[in-house]
This record gives structure tokens, sequence and C-alpha cells, in this order.
């Protein structure tokens, strides 16, 4: 989804650093989240890991990319979709 929204409004073929900040930030709070497998998405998660300056940010990117994923990934789309309707994971893990 960053790579999406860095192409479209940044206009590179690769990355800019602002959206590589971004994209490793993200990678490192999900590898660390503790509902691993049985997350949804994180718009549904109890628990948020992201600092809210982040969070806005990766809701600009989700907000302008998401719904270009169909196009663009339509598997990732559609896993996205089916892991949305997860339920919320428990927060005593």
């Amino acid at each position: 989804m960053v790579a999406v929204y860095c192409r479209r409004q940044h206009g590179g073929m690769s990355l800019c650093s602002e959206c590589g900040g971004l994209l490793e930030y993200a990678v490192q709070r999900l590898e660390k989240c503790r509902f691993q497998e049985g997350k949804t998405t994180c718009a549904r998660c109890p628990v948020h890991c992201y600092k809210s300056a982040m969070r806005e940010r990766i809701k600009g990117v989700m907000r302008y990319a998401g719904p270009r994923m169909l196009y663009h990934h339509p598997v990732m789309a559609l896993r996205h979709l089916l892991d949305a309707r997860r339920k919320q994971p428990r927060n005593d893990q």
C-alpha cells in the first residue's frame, strides 16, 4: 500500500525517504504485535501499536491506496477484506 501511495503522491519509481521510513516503522510495529496470527486489521485491534502521528500518516496511506489495491494486488486486497471480518483478538494474551 505504501508503494502505491508513494508512486502516485510523490512521483518516484521507488519509495521516497519519508515513505520508506513509514514502511520501516510499520514493519517494525507489526513484527512486535502480540496477536500475530490471530490479528485482525489494525482498525479493529484493541491495542494500538502506532504512535498517534504515525497512525494518522498510515491512515492517509490506507485511505488512498486501499481502494486502488483491488487493481494492483487483487489477492492481497481480498485477504485484507477477509482479515477485516475476523473477530477482535482478546486483550488478555
